[in-house]
């Protein structure tokens, strides 16, 4: 009972650090770590709660999960009393749904952005005051995101956005959205969204979405300001947000969106960068490898 009980208090304590998590502001100042320490949490809750589910389902071998398994298959599962079987069927279950959902989402992304691809070619043009490789639409309203891609990834302005900024502001929105593309925040994104697919009722897994994707916008931001000053992106988010530009296409990452808060805590971490306490960053670097790995290592642990 050991593994199984230690992999369930796992479960319930990333549900409780989630929990925490979504309501921190320290993150913002260190969005990477902030990242990934979402990503561990994900991961670990997934191992811990598949995991204590296949060790109850085990415990009649008495030999742990890794152990356990070809116990299991050899002989049928046997000795399995009607609670674990439930167990057993919750776990595979669990796990299934958990993969066919990334899988699904996966699929979604690629079709959208290949549609999107695909409308682009017909409908956007080269111009000669963005950068080449920077495509245009002519459309009035602000919008400003990238397409990701395996082999290439596109940024897309609008003429409203053209209109909007001066050439400074607009260098800095680039250079956040070439940012998404050479981080692969779209992957980053998979994840989250395909466990709100799973889980579209319960609310903490809305927030742990909302949190990650501001999170990896403010990374983005990060990355932008190497190259640009600070002032020109902070501008620049104020002036979209003042536009109210519409949300970018399925599949895309956009620049801002039309809500007040999460650009405003942009905008203030860019003007006001504040360093995260070194005992806070020792405290989550140290805790991103435990979430992940530490689960993984008690499916060998002997009953």
């Amino acid at each position: 009972m050991t593994a199984a009980a230690l992999l369930a208090l796992i479960s319930l304590g990333t549900i409780g650090g989630a929990h925490l998590l979504s309501q921190a502001r320290w993150t913002w100042h260190a969005p990477r770590t902030g990242i990934l320490l979402w990503q561990a949490l994900g991961l670990g809750w997934g191992v811990a709660t598949i995991g204590a589910l296949l060790s109850v389902a085990l415990l009649p071998y008495g030999q742990g999960i890794v152990q356990g398994m070809p116990a299991l298959l050899g002989d049928r599962g046997a000795r399995l009393g009607p609670v674990h079987v439930a167990a057993l069927l919750a776990a595979v279950s669990l796990a299934a749904v958990l993969l066919v959902m990334l899988g699904y989402a996966i699929i979604r992304v690629v079709r959208a952005r290949r549609r999107h691809r695909a409308l682009l070619a017909l409908v956007s043009r080269s111009d000669a005051s963005v950068p080449h490789g920077t495509l245009v639409l002519d459309h009035p309203e602000a919008a400003a995101y990238c397409v990701p891609g395996v082999r290439s990834s596109k940024v897309v302005v609008s003429a409203g956005t053209l209109a909007l900024l001066d050439q400074a502001e607009l260098a800095a929105v680039l250079a956040h959205e070439r940012a998404h593309a050479r981080e692969r925040h779209d992957l980053v994104l998979l994840p989250f969204a395909s466990l709100r697919q799973v889980f579209p009722q319960i609310r903490l897994v809305g927030r742990c979405l909302d949190a990650v994707e501001l999170l990896i916008e403010m990374a983005a931001d990060d990355r932008a300001r190497r190259h640009r000053p600070s002032r020109e992106l902070a501008t620049a988010l104020l002036r979209f947000a003042a536009a109210r530009p519409a949300a970018a296409p399925s599949g895309t990452l956009g620049v801002a969106d039309a809500g007040g808060f999460p650009v405003m805590a942009r905008v203030n971490r860019l003007l006001d960068p504040m360093p995260v306490g070194r005992y806070t960053r020792c405290a989550a670097t140290t805790a991103i490898p435990l979430v992940g790995v530490v689960p993984l290592l008690l499916y060998a642990l002997p009953h």
